[in-house]
């Protein structure tokens, strides 16, 4: 169930790296809470009610549930059809995160996730109606959505300075140059992997000992701007692995690594300054 969970908290949350950290709360939240779970009852619906919660929770967050519903053009009164399935293909699924929350996880279950009505229902703690009338305003809002072409987050030069730097330096193995840009007590966390200080950790010596040849490239991940692992394949590059910086001041305080994760860079909108198609170097 991991990626299919990682796809609905990606587009939910409008991010397929904010969809991963929203999916390892689920799974904490839901091994915290094992105990209390009925093992008579199927664990799928219970795992994606608390994704949903959990992608509610951030969205409240990050005040955007307010401007999601601000775009909504059909009343809530809207009369739902029929429950026929609807074509919602992989351009138009991006568009989603313009959607009310509750249309929004209807269409992703529903539609994208191919879940039964009854099913997305539990889900989202709803009523057989309340799924059909959502997903009755949710596909009359999406059809009739202007394309829209991706716009990038607004610029933050520190952190595009500090990418370009970071990647500079990883590929030339300029490690002591590195730890130049990172705070002593960075927190690293590669995900499904470790989590804890930087400073104790083999991370940059394990990327030294790896097999297969790589690069890294400055680039976005859905706006955001990211380090993008680059593997050489037969006669190109191909975009691996998302690498997240975060910083503060002119430092580095945490770095999340996704190579554990393929699940992210398959769903996310990857745009890099080296181009994965051209031949090697």
């Amino acid at each position: 169930l991991r990626p299919r969970l990682h796809r609905f908290c990606a587009r939910m949350s409008g991010s397929a790296l904010d969809g991963e950290d929203i999916v390892q709360e689920t799974l904490f939240e839901a091994y915290r809470n094992l105990d209390k779970f009925d093992s008579t009852r199927p664990l799928k619906p219970w795992l994606f009610q608390i994704a949903y919660n959990r992608s509610i929770d951030f969205l409240r967050k990050h005040a955007s549930r307010v401007a999601a519903e601000s775009v909504s053009t059909i009343p809530d009164t809207a009369k739902p059809g029929d429950s026929a399935v609807f074509d919602l293909d992989r351009a138009l699924e991006h568009l989603v995160i313009s959607l009310p929350p509750k249309e929004r996880a209807c269409v992703l279950l529903k539609d994208v996730l191919d879940y039964s009505l009854e099913e997305v229902a539990e889900m989202i703690d709803s009523t057989l109606g309340g799924v059909k009338a959502a997903l009755h305003r949710a596909r009359a809002k999406l059809t009739t959505s202007p394309a829209r072409s991706r716009q990038s987050s607004a610029i933050d030069p520190e952190l595009h300075r500090v990418v370009k730097l970071y990647v500079d330096r990883f590929n030339r193995r300029d490690w002591d140059g590195l730890r130049e840009l990172i705070r002593a007590d960075a927190r690293l966390m590669v995900v499904d992997a470790f989590a804890g200080k930087l400073a104790e950790s083999p991370y940059f010596g394990n990327y030294e000992r790896m097999s297969r040849v790589w690069k890294m490239a400055a680039g976005e991940a859905d706006g955001e701007p990211v380090v993008v692992r680059l593997d050489r394949g037969a006669d190109i590059w191909t975009a691996s692995s998302i690498i997240r910086l975060y910083v503060a001041g002119e430092h580095i305080d945490r770095i999340v690594d996704y190579s554990h994760c393929p699940w992210v860079i398959s769903a996310a909108h990857v745009v890099t300054s080296r181009s994965t198609d051209l031949p090697f170097e």
